[in-house]
């Protein structure tokens, strides 16, 4: 407010018998009118851009913070050669529209995660590029700086050897919290309980998809599908070993191996098995998309839908000719028809593993969907497949491929089976 505004209001209260009143109101007004905006500024710091730039010594580089104000605190950790993580302290940090660079030598990718009282950082290094990380606050202004350090690859692993990357959403959540209490309970349906009704409930198929000379979907920095599945496969049987010990576990695979999807569907019939779970992991062409997703047997209604279940019915061969299999509306009518109570119970099921993996495991939810997929088609009971993540997102990547990663996906498919069972009443 400027002093030709001013004075004349100051003349005016003067003149009148209100001057102190006058005087004290434009003095609180004048106060709100300058501290205000820095209040509100002082309640949201935002994140505004990364820049990085080589070191003056050439011995590496530097990745510079852009802050509105300093932050209280941080720390550095490096789990692995590639991969430096970051936890930032700081209230309200705003990250929504961060500028970053579009290409950096020093890394491939970052992602910004929320956590409490400030945010989490992976920085995935340059393939080929082996830093040692340490960040420190720049003098000249509020942004912190991690300098990266130019190391030798031997070092480097030395460092890092047996240790494990922070799962940002165990700040929230313990694995005991996964395995505890019962979650949710589906909705009364007829098709349902009339199904429920007639299980007894005691054999688990779990099949793992993909193996031996098909990985499956090749990931992030070349990581494969078949293997993980393989490790949550064990980790969800493990499980119900333990706590469910009068349900038996059969396993499709539980070694790398390849396994024809009509076999896996008969190996589950011919166990008698009362629920048969296929476990896999998403891809995509870019790196960005990210979550869980659950499916049961129906037609897929959207582009995406109908993309995984092209992927997940192609078969790959021994001499790598790939066999895309086929599934017609008419077969899927048939089935509908003569096995509409798996057909509800599967989505009854599919419902428990989304609610488990988004407010249990919090992971990110694309929902429960329906697409033809042979897998499931062959098997005669309540049948699931789970996509547990996207490979080719290098923090789903990094996720999936640790043993913390594969155990709380493992216990949130556990839940669901367990709060499934103890809804039939048996």
């Amino acid at each position: 407010m400027h002093c030709k505004v001013i004075n004349p209001i100051l003349k005016y209260a003067h003149k009148t018998a209100n001057y102190r009143f006058f005087r004290a109101l434009l003095v609180t007004v004048l106060f709100l009118t300058f501290s205000l905006p820095f209040s509100l500024q002082a309640q949201e710091n935002t994140l505004q851009k990364l820049t990085t730039a080589e070191r003056s010594d050439g011995k590496g580089q530097v990745i510079r913070f852009h802050l509105a104000q300093a932050v209280d605190s941080f720390q550095v950790y490096q789990p692995d050669p590639d991969l430096i993580q970051l936890t930032l302290y700081q209230e309200n940090i705003d990250t929504a529209d961060i500028n970053l660079p579009n290409i950096s030598s020093a890394f491939d990718e970052i992602s910004f995660y929320d956590i409490p009282a400030g945010i989490g950082v992976d920085i995935y290094i340059t393939e080929g590029k082996f830093y040692d990380g340490k960040a420190y606050h720049d003098g000249n202004s509020n942004d912190l700086l991690l300098g990266l350090t130019e190391t030798e690859k031997s070092e480097l692993e030395y460092l890092t050897k047996d240790t494990e990357p922070i799962i940002w959403s165990s700040f929230t959540i313990t694995e005991q919290n996964l395995l505890e209490g019962n979650g949710n309970t589906p909705s009364e349906n007829s098709d349902y309980n009339q199904t429920r009704d007639k299980m007894k409930f005691d054999v688990v198929v779990i099949d793992a998809g993909h193996g031996g000379h098909d990985p499956g979907s090749i990931g992030y920095r070349n990581v494969q599908e078949k293997n993980i599945v393989l490790e949550i496969a064990k980790k969800v049987g493990g499980y119900i070993n333990e706590y469910m010990p009068e349900v038996e576990v059969v396993y499709t695979r539980d070694s790398d191996e390849f396994i024809e999807l009509e076999e896996r569907g008969s190996i589950a019939n011919d166990a008698e098995g009362d629920l048969f779970i296929s476990i896999h992991c998403n891809s995509h062409t870019t790196r960005q998309p990210n979550g869980t997703e659950l499916y049961f047997l129906g037609l897929e209604r959207s582009e995406s839908a109908l993309e995984v279940m092209k992927r997940e019915n192609k078969v790959v061969r021994a001499n790598n000719d790939i066999e895309q299999r086929e599934l017609s509306q008419e077969e899927l009518l048939v089935y509908e028809l003569a096995n509409s109570s798996y057909i509800t119970a599967s989505e009854q099921i599919a419902g428990m593993m989304e609610y488990q993996f988004d407010e249990r495991a919090q992971r990110h939810s694309r929902g429960v969907k329906q697409g033809r997929f042979v897998v499931l088609y062959h098997a005669s009971m309540p049948a699931v497949l789970v996509e547990t993540g996207f490979i080719s997102n290098p923090s789903e990547a990094r996720y999936l491929t640790s043993d913390r990663g594969q155990s709380y996906i493992a216990s949130a498919i556990f839940r669901a089976i367990r709060n499934y069972k103890e809804s039939n009443g048996n």
